[in-house]
């Protein structure tokens, strides 16, 4: 049995080496990110996959695990503590090595594992490490099974069990970029721009994309954990400029941006205009409605208000439910509605059947996108954007903010702007119509502009998106408003970028 976890242990210490180091925060909304050294140590990392054996043995759900991990230095090590703690918690152990998130949830269905642990944290900076946790496919962990899982790690309740076994899967890659090619082949030919950021993605989406007889002209594609021109992230906008710049220099018809572990990916059409995630979405959801009738979507609620308001989806029967941002709660609504497919502004796209298996798979997205160009042989991306009702959005905006006190300035912000709504105040000089609080609060004025201010999930920080289909003007008033109610809150730090 491991000793109880501490919250804090000083680093090149006697307590470091001997005593795991679990700091409570790491347990977020959907999954688990920490700092490596500082807040998580190796037997911290053990401790955990002690509680999550403890857990899915508690939960019933047969003790079968596929692992995997992302492309950075301490990633490897971090996922063989984990895996000497959940075989010490009885857990059949089945390792993919070195893989993209979608990689280790297909290893599900696939590998017949009802569980998934996935060591990545994603696009945060270098010095982050985390895990994506499921048991029940294709859904990851929401706050009941955190909460849990938090509870069992800090209390050091992890129970040792027998039965824990080690299997290694090798080439699983190759059988992931398999699936996803099989049976698809374009007609179109397409010069594609595919940037990596230099993350793990890297290895597989240049492959696939050259399966599918696209013309590939790979952008920081090549494995480097110290990300050294920008963090794969395809919201950030210094990635999304990289690639806008590559796509003008090449001619290509669009570039296509991955994230660190692949679950997600973002978009600039031939021109190199960086197209939000969200409008994307709505251009998808036209293509699919199109062709599955009376479609169902989900989206989170930092997405345009036009998958409500367009008028083709209006047309072609389409219904949107917008819910709470995070892979793990548009996944489980996507699941819960049988809904065609969910998009989250952040470029997490989900497809349920007939066309995916429900989870969030940056790869998928992109042949999404691509087969939309191939049946629309006479247009570009930019005519397909253009066929869109026109608004004026920010990109994801992140001021600072600590883990400890995020939820409690949203809560203020959000009882401020109820207040003013029940005072029949304006905001940014108009009325205020609708107040949505299922994540953070979205509000929404007479004109249609509207602003949203949530907690992150993953990291200390806000977020902050505004959006007007008026103009540019209602767009930066919506948020000067918006800002200046946050700045009530001293808590509230600067801005990871603003407009």
């Amino acid at each position: 049995m491991l000793p109880k976890p501490h919250a804090a242990l000083a680093p090149n210490t006697l307590a470091y080496e001997t005593l795991p180091l679990v700091k409570p925060t790491g347990f977020r909304e959907y999954d688990a990110r920490w700092l490596f050294g500082s807040e998580l140590n190796l037997m911290g990392v053990q401790a955990l996959g002690l509680g999550l054996a403890t857990l899915v043995h508690e939960a019933g759900v047969a003790p079968r695990i596929v692992v995997g991990h992302d492309f950075r230095a301490y990633s490897a090590s971090i996922k063989l503590a984990l895996v000497a703690g959940l075989m010490a918690g009885g857990m059949e152990v089945v390792d993919i090595g070195l893989a993209l998130s979608p990689m280790a949830y297909f290893g599900q269905f696939a590998l017949d594992c009802p569980c998934v642990a996935m060591v990545t944290a994603s696009h945060n900076d270098n010095g982050w490490t985390g895990v994506k946790m499921g048991m029940a496919r294709p859904l990851t962990f929401g706050p009941a099974q955190m909460s849990r899982l938090k509870e069992i790690v800090l209390a050091g309740e992890g129970r040792a069990r027998a039965g824990g076994a080690y299997e290694y899967v090798d080439g699983f890659g190759e059988t992931y970029l398999e699936d996803l090619a099989r049976g698809r082949s374009l007609s179109r030919k397409l010069k594609v721009v595919a940037a990596c950021g230099n993350g793990t993605a890297g290895a597989f989406a240049p492959r696939l994309l050259e399966r599918l007889g696209v013309e590939v002209i790979p952008l920081d594609c090549d494995l480097d954990h110290t990300f050294p021109r920008y963090n794969p992230n395809p919201e950030d906008l210094e990635m999304l400029h990289a690639l806008a710049d590559e796509v003008r220099r090449t001619g290509a018809d669009l570039g296509l941006g991955f994230d660190g572990d692949g679950d997600r990916c973002g978009v600039v059409d031939e021109a190199g205009a960086e197209i939000f995630a969200d409008k994307i979405g709505v251009m998808l959801a036209r293509d699919l409605a199109a062709r599955h009738p009376n479609a169902r979507f989900v989206v989170d609620v930092k997405s345009t208000g036009l998958f409500a308001s367009d008028p083709e989806l209006q047309r072609l029967g389409a219904t949107t439910d917008y819910w709470k941002t995070g892979h793990s709660y548009i996944k489980a609504r996507v699941a819960e509605l049988s809904a065609l497919a969910g998009f989250e502004k952040s470029g997490h796209f989900f497809f349920g059947p007939p066309i995916g298996r429900g989870y969030d798979d940056g790869l998928l997205t992109a042949i999404a996108i691509l087969e939309m160009l191939d049946r629309n042989p006479a247009r570009t991306m930019s005519d397909l954007y253009a066929a869109v009702p026109k608004t004026w959005g920010t990109p994801t905006m992140s001021p600072k903010c600590a883990d400890e006190v995020k939820y409690d300035v949203v809560a203020r912000v959000t009882a401020r702007i109820e207040a003013l709504r029940a005072a029949g105040a304006p905001l940014a000089d108009a009325a205020i119509v609708d107040v949505v609080t299922v994540n953070g609060v979205r509000v929404t004025l007479e004109d249609g502009t509207w602003g949203l201010v949530r907690a992150s999930s993953n990291k200390p920080e806000l977020v902050v998106v505004v959006e007007s289909p008026v103009s540019e003007a209602r767009m930066r008033a919506m948020f000067a408003s918006l800002d200046g109610v946050l700045r009530e809150n001293a808590e509230v730090g600067a801005y990871n970028q603003t407009i």
